[in-house]
């Protein structure tokens, strides 16, 4: 977005201004610009650096008054140009925490942006607009206080028309990765083409916001499996595809995760902000390093925690921290280790956000840990080879197809749910996800008590469809009588592997584009899920389910 009114060859704000961590007292603030320049928020300045000829900053914000809201504008090298001075909507501000109550939305799955897809009747309104234009009609105190989108920011993989004449004017689209993104550059098309819908830009402008990737943020069923990747490493256009993508999504969405602190530890960052010239000697090889984990190399670890208050959250990577050379894991043992410290001390609640659900509907659990269990081996080669061919057609890559990942993740929200890594348990603990474009709450159900409420809290998505065919599926998949008969099918060829625990469904399945959010005042906590809904050109989110959440 340019104003007409800056001077010639002024800088010019490209996207952002983006707010991603807020604290007590501080905050981050990350924009693109259109070239190299001074960036300044509340008297707090931050030079550009260059990424493959784009400028970028993330100005770290200090001082702020805790507990409450604070008007900011931005200016590049003395100039304002955030907000615009015809804007109607709310100017920008920060909102810092008080440690009282919480409010966070989630979703994930927002393909490109709606007036992308105006002429396609599968698509409902984007969540994430109706949501811009419901809150800036409220007051800054009822507004939630983040916003997790738990993967699928963007679609590498399912490009816009718009976005496939430009990939035509740059390059020939019959070969290589063809209508696909094939490198940083049009990663960075993608980021624009999402993020600059006006009522997103200003949503992002003044909601905290942390992320984690998925499968088409880099490529459809991205590590599903060895066989896999054996496949896409043998074509002469993933190794550009890769880089760009994990170069790209470190740029746009990882360094807005981390804290001052961290940002001030992290030796790539610190990096990037002095280098001076152009940072893609630098993140190349980072990506290359990053990508190779799932082959064994030593790894990157994508998963972060953040504390909102009484509220904790564990963001943890379920796709390029794979491990599928030899023992498939969801994670490494080392990121896992990583996570496991993270769960200790006292807080009210634990999210732990995954963008691969930890529950599916029974049935289709017992599948995939069915599947995986042929796939490796357990009843000769020929078996093995077809579990891994319908493990990738079917995307049968779930945690329920890692089942040893799934088991070690559980026992782990087992030891906080029972008061063993804290002076207490927490009163929830709740895994966030997206993915599978349906939203529904279910409940964990161990084999020993606990005392906190355990629950997987999945919606998705913020602006996608389902296909008819595939929401019978995942209804027909929730009843008992698919879980009963597929159990019993399947243990025809082997038996299921056992779990450690069950779980019962609390609320759904629902389709649409939806946004859920958790809210924890105190030891209390209940989750609502909205649905954006259209009539007579009104848009609007319905609120369709509100659940308490008990504790154990």
């Amino acid at each position: 977005m340019t104003d007409a009114n800056l001077p010639s060859g002024a800088p010019q704000l490209l996207l952002g201004p983006v707010l991603r961590h807020v604290g007590r007292d501080d905050a981050t603030v990350w924009v693109e610009t259109d070239r190299p320049c001074e960036v300044e928020i509340l008297g707090h300045s931050e030079r550009t650096w260059c990424m493959a000829g784009h400028h970028y900053a993330l100005v770290v914000l200090s001082g702020l008054a805790v507990g409450e809201s604070t008007r900011y504008h931005v200016r590049l090298d003395g100039r304002q140009v955030w907000p615009l001075p015809d804007d109607p909507r709310p100017a920008p501000r920060i909102r810092t925490l008080d440690g009282g109550p919480v409010r966070i939305a989630f979703g994930s799955c927002r393909y490109a942006r709606s007036s992308e897809v105006t002429d396609d009747p599968h698509f409902q309104p984007d969540a994430l607009m109706v949501l811009s234009r419901q809150l800036a009609k409220q007051d800054d105190a009822d507004w939630p206080h983040a916003l997790l989108m738990l993967g699928d920011q963007v679609y590498a993989d399912e490009t816009t028309e718009a976005t496939q004449q430009k990939i035509r004017q740059r390059r020939d689209i019959t070969t290589g990765s063809k209508e696909q993104v094939a490198d940083y550059e049009e990663y960075t098309w993608l980021y624009a083409e999402s993020w600059t819908d006006p009522d997103v830009r200003w949503l992002m402008s003044v909601l905290p916001s942390s992320m984690i990737f998925d499968d088409h943020d880099i490529r459809d069923d991205w590590n599903t499996s060895r066989s896999w990747r054996e496949d896409i490493q043998a074509t002469d256009w993933w190794a550009e595809r890769v880089i760009g993508g994990l170069s790209s999504y470190w740029v746009y969405q990882h360094l807005g995760n981390l804290g001052p602190a961290e940002l001030a530890a992290d030796e790539l960052y610190q990096q990037v902000r002095g280098h001076g010239g152009d940072v893609a000697e630098l993140l190349r090889p980072f990506a290359e390093h990053a990508d190779a984990e799932a082959d064994g190399a030593k790894g990157t670890r994508w998963s972060y925690r953040r504390d909102f208050g009484p509220v904790r959250l564990l963001m943890i990577d379920s796709r390029c921290g794979r491990i599928l050379d030899g023992r498939r894991s969801m994670i490494s043992r080392s990121e896992f280790d990583w996570v496991s410290r993270q769960a200790d001390g006292d807080y009210d609640h634990l999210l732990i956000g995954t963008s691969l659900p930890w529950l599916l509907a029974r049935a289709l659990h017992d599948l995939e840990s069915w599947n995986e269990a042929l796939a490796d081996g357990v009843r000769g080669d020929r078996l093995a080879r077809w579990s891994e061919k319908l493990r990738r057609a079917a995307d049968l890559e779930h945690w329920a197809a890692f089942h040893a990942s799934f088991e070690a993740l559980g026992e782990l929200i087992r030891e906080v749910a029972q008061g063993k890594r804290g002076s207490r348990a927490p009163a929830t603990v709740c895994v966030l996800s997206g993915d599978v474009h349906h939203a529904y709450v279910a409940r964990a159900v161990y084999d020993q008590p606990v005392d906190s409420g355990v629950y997987q809290l999945t919606c998705s998505p913020l602006h996608n469809y389902v296909p008819a065919a595939m929401k019978v599926t995942f209804r027909l998949a929730w009843s008992r009588l698919a879980e009963r008969t597929t159990r019993a099918l399947l243990g025809i060829l082997t038996r299921v592997p056992r779990t450690r625990l069950s779980w019962t469904r609390e609320a759904g399945p629902y389709f649409g584009n939806e946004l859920m959010t958790f809210s924890a005042a105190g030891r209390m906590a209940l989750v609502e899920l909205a649905q954006t809904r259209s009539d007579e050109g009104e848009q609007s989110l319905r609120l369709v389910e509100r659940i308490a959440l008990a504790s154990g």
